[in-house]
């Protein structure tokens, strides 16, 4: 039988960490789910029969993309006119109303919608990633190979094209895209290093080509509607992946690495690097992506060395297993060196400096 607590339970913890992360309207929308699940509503009959694990699945952003998705494609009007960017003083009585009648007319489309995860690409996390990047490129002084695991609609294969702020220092880029955080500690050393990139390539189970609109609404959708400042990067961080050509193959991230460390040009720094994507694959892949990574070091030289570059959870390098908090972690061969840069939350709306 179901266990519904799980699901409430759910509910009530992702609403607790999106009311931490800034989005009290869709900490809003979640208690309201709960509430409606509670009462057999709409979200029971969409969510009663999951199968998975709904913490692991995110399920309550699915089903917050989903309503978001309807607001953002104009399919929703009387929904879209109770939503932040239409009322920027929302009320969640008016909200729900209009939100529960849309659930409950469109069941199917809802269950249908769910069945695929959450991609947010959020592009602020390069700025944890930054300072890892300038170190690479000041300790190697070569072409650098960029190879992006769960690359998602690939926003951040232009990392080095951003301008960065973080509050007392800043690295201008030759884009739009501006990424900024609270920044708590030195700034980042080797501010005035220029990597020199000679080729970027990246996969995703599910890649997303942002210069089709509808691919596009569908990334948008995960964005939470009341945070305009990043609806507003998400889409300058879209329009230079335009401009820019992005593409992502999609291959299982196993598959794609082994055949592309392999394969790794004989010259050049080949950099790994990804941002929140272990939390994803079961643990076999995870275990079998790292252990590529460390057999490739073992074989890396002065002419090809290899770096791996990473924001993801603590737990994954034996850290509290409950604590939401990411980490930057950089490793590069042939000498193995290995340091935590940063630690921050999923969103990285500030950046704590650490060293180990």
């Amino acid at each position: 039988m179901l266990d519904e607590t799980r699901i409430l339970d759910h509910f009530a913890e992702q609403a607790r960490w999106c009311e931490d992360l800034g989005s009290p309207f869709t900490a809003a929308l979640l208690r309201r789910f709960a509430d409606d699940f509670d009462a057999g509503g709409p979200v029971a009959d969409i969510c009663g029969d999951w199968s998975g694990n709904p913490r692991k699945d995110a399920l309550g952003l699915r089903l917050t993309g989903y309503l978001h998705h309807a607001v953002l494609t104009g399919t929703a009007k009387a929904l879209a006119a109770t939503y932040p960017a239409a009322s920027p003083d929302w009320n969640m009585d008016t909200v729900w109303r209009e939100a529960r009648t849309w659930l409950e007319n469109h069941l199917e489309d809802a269950r249908a919608y769910l069945k695929s995860p959450p991609q947010t690409n959020e592009t602020r996390r390069s700025i944890a990633l930054l300072p890892g990047f300038l170190e690479l490129a000041t300790k190697f002084r070569m072409p650098m190979h960029l190879l992006e695991l769960g690359a998602s609609a690939g926003l951040n294969q232009n990392w080095d094209r951003f301008t960065y702020d973080g509050g007392t220092w800043q690295k201008p880029g030759p884009s739009d895209v501006t990424i900024s955080t609270v920044w708590n500690g030195p700034a980042p050393a080797h501010l005035e290093a220029a990597p020199l990139i000679q080729s970027r390539a990246g996969c995703d189970l599910n890649p997303i080509d942002v210069s089709y609109e509808a691919a596009y609404l569908r990334l948008k959708s995960y964005t939470w509607p009341d945070q305009a400042g990043r609806l507003a990067r998400l889409d300058a961080a879209a329009d230079l992946a335009r401009q820019r050509g992005v593409r992502i193959e999609q291959a299982d991230a196993v598959d794609w690495l082994t055949d592309r460390l392999a394969n790794r040009p004989a010259e050049g720094l080949t950099v790994v690097y990804q941002s929140v994507f272990l939390v994803y694959p079961p643990k076999e892949d995870i275990a079998r992506i790292m252990r590529l990574i460390e057999e490739a070091g073992a074989a890396a030289t002065a002419d090809a060395p290899l770096a791996w570059l990473c924001f993801e959870p603590e737990s994954l390098f034996g850290g509290d297993r409950t604590s939401p908090r990411m980490q930057t972690r950089l490793q590069s061969w042939p000498d193995g060196s290995a340091r935590t840069l940063n630690e921050s939350d999923g969103h990285v709306t500030y950046i704590d400096v650490v060293g180990d």
